[in-house]
């Protein structure tokens, strides 16, 4: 009898770490654009289409900014922006993976380069926006 209560509680801990992770990922996060649709090749390009909103609104803001900055101020940007690449990559890299190369990889990556661009975009904002503002 024991066995099979420690079978139960193993698997009964499997589906609570699972489901944890399956809400934690960006493609079910509240902002994601893209989670009420249910068909992986619809999510998929659905946060295809919302990455690339996102990163041309990310191409947008940059470009405002660069054209106010200081020149060292602009290099350190373009530095730190090649670094935040490199972290975002990463990351959904990281985050795909997840799914060991299952259907849910490519949509999780897709969503978590919009969700990241977006918040990088809103970060620009914050530390450049009032730069902008002063300059017109």
């Amino acid at each position: 009898m024991i066995p099979l209560v420690r079978s139960w509680l193993i698997l009964l801990a499997t589906f609570i770490c699972f489901g944890t992770v399956a809400k934690a990922q960006h493609m079910n996060s509240a902002s994601a654009p893209c989670r009420n649709e249910v068909v992986t090749v619809a999510m998929e390009n659905c946060f295809d289409k919302a990455y690339k909103a996102a990163d041309g609104g990310l191409n947008q803001r940059f470009s405002q900014i660069s054209k106010v900055l200081q020149a060292d101020d602009l290099q350190r940007l373009k530095v730190a922006q090649r670094l935040w690449i490199q972290f975002r990559d990463a990351t959904c890299t990281a985050e795909s993976n997840l799914y060991n190369g299952g259907t849910a990889s490519a949509p999780a990556y897709s969503a978590c380069l919009e969700e990241l661009t977006r918040q990088r975009t809103a970060d620009l904002e914050t530390i450049y926006g009032w730069v902008i503002a002063n300059s017109k």
